[in-house]
């Protein structure tokens, strides 16, 4: 059974090969699990190392629906997208198979050192937050029709050999949603902590609820914390606990692993970051900049060095003040 490819060197590979390359999915191989199905590490014979998704069991009724959209993403190239190399329909099962990322995801570089094992500083944190941004603006406004990732989150940022993002799972819950599986609306709809709260009055999802979601991942980079489960959070979650900070001492929620003596205007830099993360999360979608508008924000803090134009430093009571010499989003009625 052939694999339908986007790219040529991989025109040639069968579902044989990937179970070879696999030792027929053995648990050695797999390198991560998510609601979507496990992905493997995979050494094809010509020693490139690809990743294999594993969809979980899937009716054969969508099928249709599933090499449309297969078609569909396997078109979608960017340097700040993970690319689907192939996949591959074998009776039940539903084979993805996509470039392989040194560095797998940025929540397990960012919390767990152990599969980690690279120590992230504010440079290289930074540079992964435009990316990710970078990645998903593509989405949201250079594809036709536009992508909504619906479930954007730090383990679906992977790092690359140059620890460059790369947005990974984009188009997932629409194929899922497509297929008619039984998927949980939590699954279809996003993760706890990264879950827009106009998510919970109506399943419709957007453009801005992936604002929202990112607004998380840049704060996980700010404070180096998950977005839920921290002792520290109480009933909260990081949103709600950093939200409990601004009403306080700001600067307590930023990572002690990046406050360092010898850079004098990093606490600027990482407040100006913060405040672009509170706009991300206001409680109003219509409120939330566009992803363009964000990356517009970013580059203008980074030619700015970091000064970000007039605004105050101070973050207010009612969360974060917006600074003004950064435009509102317009309101999408």
């Amino acid at each position: 059974i052939n694999l339908s490819t986007f790219d040529k060197p991989l025109r040639k590979l069968t579902f044989a090969d990937l179970l070879e390359a696999t030792n027929n999915f053995h648990h050695d191989s797999l390198i991560g699990s998510g609601g979507f199905g496990d992905v493997y590490k995979a050494q094809l014979k010509d020693g490139s190392v690809v990743a294999i998704k594993k969809l979980i069991h899937v009716s054969g009724q969508g099928d249709r629906e599933f090499t449309a959209e297969m078609e569909t993403i396997g078109k979608i190239k960017h340097r700040n997208l993970v690319p689907l190399l192939g996949y591959c329909k074998v009776g039940e099962e539903r084979l993805l198979v996509y470039e392989y990322m040194k560095y797998g995801s940025l929540d397990d570089v960012l919390h767990d050192q152990k599969k980690g094992g690279v120590n992230l500083d504010w440079p290289a944190r930074r540079k992964i937050a435009v990316g990710a941004a970078r990645g998903l603006a593509f989405l949201h406004h250079s594809c036709i029709p536009h992508i909504i990732h619906r479930d954007m989150k730090s383990s679906n940022v992977l790092l690359d050999e140059n620890l460059e993002a790369r947005v990974s799972d984009f188009g997932m819950a629409r194929l899922m949603s497509a297929m008619d599986t039984h998927l949980s609306v939590s699954t279809l709809a996003g993760t706890p902590g990264y879950v827009p709260p106009e998510y919970y009055q109506s399943f419709r999802c957007s453009t801005k609820g992936d604002v929202y979601s990112f607004g998380v991942v840049l704060l996980e980079l700010l404070t180096g914390r998950q977005p839920t489960d921290s002792s520290d959070f109480g009933d909260n979650n990081l949103v709600g606990w950093v939200k409990q900070h601004a009403k306080l001492k700001i600067s307590d929620v930023f990572d002690p692993a990046l406050k360092t003596k010898d850079q004098p205007g990093l606490e600027m830099e990482l407040l100006q970051h913060l405040r672009i993360a509170c706009q991300c999360l206001d409680d109003r979608p219509w409120r939330r900049p566009t992803m363009l508008q964000v990356m517009a924000m970013f580059k203008e803090l980074h030619v700015g060095g970091g000064n970000g134009g007039r605004g105050s430093t101070e973050l207010d009571g009612s969360f974060c003040s917006v600074d003004t010499s950064i435009k509102e989003a317009p309101e999408n009625k």
